[in-house]
């Protein structure tokens, strides 16, 4: 597995134990910063291009308190814009998902139309139709004046739609650079299709939640965890590979289901990986791609405040499945990572219990991230690595947060 070395420099210099100052998940001050600093600068997985399969379906989101509009064009080509209206900056199209071909009251099929004053825009984010343009701009308005404003976009790594809000952001692939080499036969082989959708709000950091993702040493917590893994050989012989822009893989291992009492074969897997194989990349500043045997299961992570943050959990299986196949692995998932599985809501009790110690005015905390165990499995090097990072983008020792800003580093 390639990789890069940690520039362990971005801590405080000469700490025997590596730590982060707990304000880095508190501050309010700081959360400010993170949204403009890095939300609103990097590339970031949002949906997948089958929960918008047709022509005109939309999705809306949130980042970093920017409205957007994900939708597939009448060429097939899924784009993202602002979901502002140029004219007076009204919110335009207010459900979480649908179809263009369903015309607004106050509008036309196959546009997005402001309710405020019908305003209309087409799918590729040009302005058609100003009602009584003439009268009211004469001659000094054009359309093409007021198109809405199109977002970096594109559709990779698995038919997920990457896209960012700075229109500097520069290719996807130089932002992800080499962290998806070791599951490309997985996510690339064949299309992906969305079978299973939840979210929860959780009152704690986003980067509670991304800790967890990229550190194995609490899988003390997970009893299944420790009865289909932690036991079995390889497990403590993962290696995690660190990435340029704060990204981290794990190395796969099988893991052994059939040591759990009462727990159902699993005959399915993705191309290239073997059965019951179990890989994982961690992506800065917020989400986790997931494949254990059956199931891709992705994370990602939306910002409300300091201690508050939205974490929605796709699962995925195979387009191509038969409906026998798909039910098989909706019942993988949902057994281990469903809302009632036996994994998933651990992971959010712990990061609902540090979301209370670490409340925006509780008294500063050491937050160790010293595990070194040669990058293997329980090392900490996932944290280390993305702080590293997150200290390049913000100008912040994450151990002394509160310090002066000093310059952001350089690419």
């Amino acid at each position: 597995m390639t990789g890069i070395e940690i520039d362990t420099t971005r801590y405080d210099s000469g700490e025997r134990m590596p730590s982060v100052d707990s304000r880095i998940y508190s501050n309010r001050q700081i959360f400010e910063e993170e949204l403009e600093k890095i939300w609103k600068k990097v590339w970031l997985v949002t949906v997948h291009e089958s929960e918008i399969p047709e022509p005109l379906d939309f999705r809306t989101i949130t980042i970093a308190r920017e409205p957007i509009v994900i939708v597939r064009g009448t060429d097939g080509t899924v784009r993202a814009f602002l979901n502002v209206c140029p004219h007076r900056g009204n919110l335009i199209l207010r459900q979480p998902s649908g179809s263009l071909t369903v015309a607004e009251p106050s509008g036309n099929a196959n546009h997005m139309t402001c309710m405020f004053h019908a305003w209309q825009f087409d799918c590729f984010g040009r302005c058609v139709d100003i009602p009584r343009m003439k009268q009211g701009y004469q001659e000094r308005l054009r359309n093409e004046d007021v198109a809405l404003t199109e977002l970096p976009c594109e559709v990779a790594h698995g038919g997920f739609v990457w896209l960012s809000l700075n229109p500097d952001s520069g290719p996807l692939s130089a932002f992800t650079g080499g962290a998806f080499d070791a599951m490309k036969t997985e996510l690339e082989t064949e299309p992906l299709d969305v079978f299973h959708y939840h979210k929860a709000i959780i009152p704690s950091n986003y980067k509670l939640w991304h800790d967890t993702n990229s550190e194995f040493y609490h899988d003390y917590m997970h009893y299944f965890n420790r009865a289909t893994s932690m036991v079995q050989k390889g497990y403590f012989d993962r290696r995690y590979g660190a990435f340029p822009n704060g990204h981290a893989t794990v190395g796969s291992m099988e893991v052994k289901y059939d040591a759990y009492k009462g727990a159902a074969e699993r005959p399915l897997s993705f191309p290239g990986m073997e059965r019951n194989g179990w890989k994982m990349v961690d992506l800065f500043p917020g989400a986790t791609y997931n494949i254990r045997g059956s199931s891709l299961r992705l994370d990602t992570m939306t910002p409300i405040s300091a201690d508050l943050v939205m974490i929605e959990f796709r699962g995925l299986g195979l387009k191509k499945d038969t409906a026998e196949e798909r039910a098989q692995r909706i019942r993988d998932h949902n057994t281990i990572w469903g809302p009632f599985g036996r994994n998933l809501h651990e992971d959010l009790l712990g990061i609902t219990g540090q979301g209370v110690t670490m409340r925006p005015g509780t008294a500063p905390r050491r937050i160790l991230h010293g595990r070194h165990e040669n990058n293997l499995i329980h090392d900490e090097i996932g944290m280390r690595h993305y702080y590293a990072e997150w200290a390049r983008r913000m100008g912040r020792s994450p151990a002394n947060p509160m310090a002066a800003p000093i310059a952001m580093a350089a690419e």
